[in-house]
């Protein structure tokens, strides 16, 4: 069975656990999930089969700490330890369709703003885009993004296998990660001169570059869906 199926298959068993078996079961496998080195589709089989153990065990009256024992951080260590690492085929084009699916979006929000300004001034907007100035605001940009995937996945980490976990406080602490993030990034790219080569760029160039790119992501990732 593919990771697909087996993904849409682990969701629909996992309703027939008790809540605290549920509850432990669910930690280990968004742990095992977060590791994006290792092999999806090893990591769903394993999935899977600790789910049909955990299932046949509970309906001999056994928790999920009686079968995999009381500490499942240690337990899903090793599972992750002995699976195989995603293959750099793999790795590479799902990177590649994160950074061109924001790029994509600054174009179409670039283009919006540069519409909307001219039409709150009455007049035309500057719409020349600076080579070196843009790449250096691109870079801060990924490089916050980067940081805050990083931030996120270490904080859902840090709640995992916790049982004083604070949902509300890690949301604040995530919230308020991205709002100063995002004025470490306004801050920095309104200060940078423009310098460099420069050309024009029209708004509704902009829009219409972003929305190709938008689609081809998108495809892409419809096709890679339907061939798992």
């Amino acid at each position: 069975m593919k990771a697909k199926h087996l993904i849409e298959e682990n969701n629909r068993k996992r309703e027939q656990l008790t809540p605290e078996n549920e509850k432990y079961y669910s930690d280990m496998l968004i742990y095992i999930r977060l590791q994006l080195t290792l092999s999806e589709q090893q990591s769903e089989e394993v999935l899977m089969e600790m789910l049909d153990h955990l299932l046949d065990g509970q309906n001999e009256g056994k928790s999920a700490r009686d079968i995999f024992g009381e500490d499942p951080k240690q337990y899903a260590d090793e599972i992750v330890l002995n699976l195989p690492k995603e293959k750099k085929r793999n790795v590479i084009p799902f990177v590649s369709r994160l950074v061109l699916d924001l790029f994509s979006w600054m174009l179409m929000i670039r283009g919006v703003a540069i519409l909307l300004g001219s039409q709150i001034k009455n007049e035309a907007v500057d719409s020349s885009v600076y080579l070196f100035s843009s790449l250096l605001t691109l870079s801060l940009i990924l490089g916050s993004v980067a940081f805050g995937v990083w931030f996120i996945f270490r904080t859902i980490q840090r709640s995992l296998f916790n049982e004083h976990a604070n949902e509300t406080k890690d949301m604040v602490k995530v919230g308020l990660f991205g709002a100063i993030s995002m004025g470490l990034i306004i801050a920095p790219t309104m200060l940078i001169p423009e310098f460099g080569p420069s050309f024009h760029f029209s708004w509704w160039a902009s829009i219409l570059t972003g929305c190709a790119l938008w689609v081809i992501v998108f495809t892409f990732k419809k096709l890679e869906v339907g061939l798992r």
